[in-house]
């Protein structure tokens, strides 16, 4: 007999996290996330001050068969003057019936929470988070902050009638499989700039928090068009922007600033999953925080996590000449390859420039919706 849970203890929350791990167990491209983050995401993030989720296991018998989290994001609905609801954090096995409980489940409770627009996932809170279901590209594992998921799940969201909202691009650079008559071309761009005073240099570590506080007013200028975004609050992006401090490299974080306003920023991180890969479980202690700390030094990739210009500054090229300057630094690092993305399907601007400096399409995500 099923029967569903909705997630109201510390027990049912670690089986919450740790059910992915029984459910990919033998697929060599499952990366675990980290438990500590999952829970820190899941109960202490900053969202939870405005807005509210409900995780729910689904059972059969004693044995745990998938889970969902229903998503109410206040901000999101604010800002898009919506009403619409998400559902994330996703995972089940092969069986339509199972998924459809788990999916009646999540709107239910958005429902019962005033919702009337649409439900739209998979989504972990909001486009600023993980978010989109992998349907090209199974054949390697994710890089850092990336989802990952089975080969049947797109089956499963559109045997319940989601349809497609938006497709999301994943990007990769293998090697030296780039034309350097691009980079040059990047050289010449940067010129043109010049001459409007517009320059690209790398972040400063030293004054972190003041380029935080610039960097964030341009996050949430740059992205303000994007389907599903949400503007992070100073609290939201000081809580992604710790994080992020632990793993940056300077020499992959570039900006973009006119007599000193920022006017665009790009970052790269390492890409940590070739370390926390083999972390069992996704647990720190006791030796997966030693994998993490000693093996950073063995990453041989990095992730293209951001690049934004805000408008009135964007078709100078600002957006070519900071994907130039990391795959600069990438090559003289002599990393093996970089990923750029996700980038959304229609963003030409972005993709025509990734495209000129050899960028190969190698992922493809989807965010799907369904009127409720």
């Amino acid at each position: 007999m099923r029967n569903i849970v909705a997630v109201s203890n510390k027990k049912q929350l670690g089986q919450f996290i740790d059910f992915p791990h029984d459910l990919y167990k033998g697929d060599s491209n499952y990366v675990p996330e980290l438990f500590i983050a999952q829970r820190d995401l899941l109960t202490t993030h900053p969202f939870h001050k405005h807005s509210s989720l409900q995780c729910f296991l689904l059972f059969e018998g004693d044995k745990i068969i998938g889970r969902i989290a229903a998503i109410l994001n206040n901000n999101y609905n604010v800002f898009n003057s919506a009403n619409d609801g998400f559902f994330g954090f996703f995972d089940c096995i092969n069986d339509q019936e199972a998924a459809n409980l788990l999916f009646d489940t999540a709107t239910k409770w958005l429902k019962d929470k005033g919702v009337t627009g649409a439900i739209i996932g998979p989504v972990n809170f909001s486009t600023n988070e993980s978010c989109g279901l992998l349907i090209e590209g199974f054949d390697s594992p994710p890089v850092v902050m990336m989802p990952y998921n089975a080969t049947y799940y797109p089956a499963l969201m559109e045997g319940w009638k989601l349809n497609k909202k938006v497709d999301l691009i994943a990007w990769k650079f293998n090697g030296d499989n780039y034309d350097d008559r691009s980079v040059k071309l990047m050289d010449r761009l940067e010129e043109r700039l010049n001459r409007n005073n517009i320059t690209i240099r790398k972040i400063n570590m030293k004054n972190f928090k003041q380029e935080a506080a610039n960097l964030r007013e341009v996050y949430n200028k740059a992205w303000d068009k994007n389907a599903g975004f949400v503007p992070l609050n100073d609290e939201e992006f000081d809580y992604q922007a710790k994080d992020l401090k632990l793993v940056l490299d300077p020499d992959f974080c570039f900006v973009a600033e006119q007599d000193g306003k920022l006017v665009g920023f790009g970052a790269a991180i390492p890409d940590m999953n070739q370390i926390q890969i083999k972390i069992k479980k996704g647990r720190l202690l006791p030796t997966g925080i030693f994998k993490l700390l000693f093996g950073k030094k063995n990453v041989k990739g990095i992730r293209i996590l951001l690049l934004g210009v805000v408008d009135g500054y964007r078709k100078m090229g600002i957006e070519a000449c900071i994907y130039g300057s990391i795959i600069k630094s990438y090559k003289a690092k002599k990393f093996e390859y970089a990923v750029a993305g996700w980038t959304l399907e229609h963003n030409d601007l972005v993709n025509n420039a990734i495209i000129a400096i050899k960028g190969d399409r190698y992922k493809k995500y989807r965010i799907y919706e369904k009127a409720i």
